[in-house]
């Protein structure tokens, strides 16, 4: 948030969440967005909630910025920050509204077999993204598109259209265009029990699901009890097993049967060791071991 008068906008301050414990060592860390103000000599706070902080508040009115600039933060905004910047609040929102409103829109694009997403820059009101929209960028979803990659992407698109827009924001020159409601979807937060791989899905829903949750945290099946993550495949073929979940050596990979199609793991990582490819890790197993995967109903989630 700042004065806009170009690509050369002031940042008077950044709004981040507070440090967190993290790593091995469990230690109280900074976020990234904390650590790069603090970089530049900007000042920072990191309030832990919004609503209800005099302070913070105080704070934001005392910086008089001409716009607040939302990106990926985590907390909703009362209408009294809303309201605070001379030119309101605009939100850069990863998908191509009024599709995937909320939380997980990456994750839900590649989910539902989405062939493009995008950025919108909107402007932000109490409801959920209902804002209407300044500008958009679209971006094509392929078959080997991972939410990791597609998210470092649309973060270099969101930025430059941010800089592209602010300036027509303040002086006037820019209208948004509101969204058509009844077109919109909703992208929930994902919940953990979504990352379990169910075998009796086709092989394409399957990669999906891979994809939407590499590189992190990862989708995940069990292999007699024990989880394993897998981190990246693809959809092949016809199954050579009628038994889902079975697991066929003969092509020298792990080809496991799906309800449709088999599903190749390429690269996997069993629980407590390190990532490693699925050859690597099938040299490793005796066969009588590597048999079948669990159904999800065996999983103790």
């Amino acid at each position: 948030m700042g004065l806009i008068g170009a690509a050369d906008a002031r940042v008077v301050g950044v709004v981040s969440q507070p440090d967190r414990h993290s790593g091995r060592g469990m230690k109280l860390l900074p976020s990234p967005v904390k650590q790069a103000a603090l970089d530049h000599g900007i000042d920072v706070i990191t309030p832990s909630a919004l609503r209800g902080d005099h302070e913070a508040l105080a704070w934001l009115r005392d910086k008089q910025p001409d716009v607040l600039v939302v990106v990926a933060f985590g907390m909703l905004l009362p209408k009294t920050w809303l309201d605070a910047p001379a030119h309101g609040a605009v939100n850069v929102h990863a998908s191509l509204l009024p599709r995937w409103r909320g939380a997980a829109p990456i994750e839900r694009a590649i989910l539902a077999g989405d062939t493009e997403t995008g950025v919108c820059i909107m402007n932000m009101e109490e409801g959920l993204d209902t804002g209407a929209v300044f500008a958009q960028a679209s971006l094509p979803i392929v078959e080997d598109t991972t939410a990791g990659g597609l998210r470092e992407a649309l973060a270099s698109q969101g930025a430059e259209q941010l800089l592209l827009t602010l300036p027509g924001i303040v002086d006037g020159s820019l209208t948004a265009k509101p969204q058509k409601d009844e077109l919109a979807t909703y992208a929930g937060k994902l919940s953990n029990s979504e990352r379990c791989i169910d075998w009796a899905l086709p092989a394409a829903q399957i990669d999906r699901v891979v994809r939407a949750f590499a590189p992190s945290p990862a989708a995940r099946t069990r292999l007699h009890g024990k989880w394993v993550k897998v981190l990246s495949g693809e959809a092949v073929g016809e199954a050579t097993s009628v038994e889902i979940g079975a697991i066929d050596q003969s092509h020298g990979s792990i080809d496991v049967c799906c309800g449709k199609g088999v599903y190749r793991i390429l690269r996997l990582q069993p629980e407590g060791k390190k990532p490693m490819t699925a050859t690597d890790f099938a040299r490793g197993m005796q066969a009588s071991v590597l048999d079948r995967f669990d159904s999800p109903d065996e999983f103790d989630r």
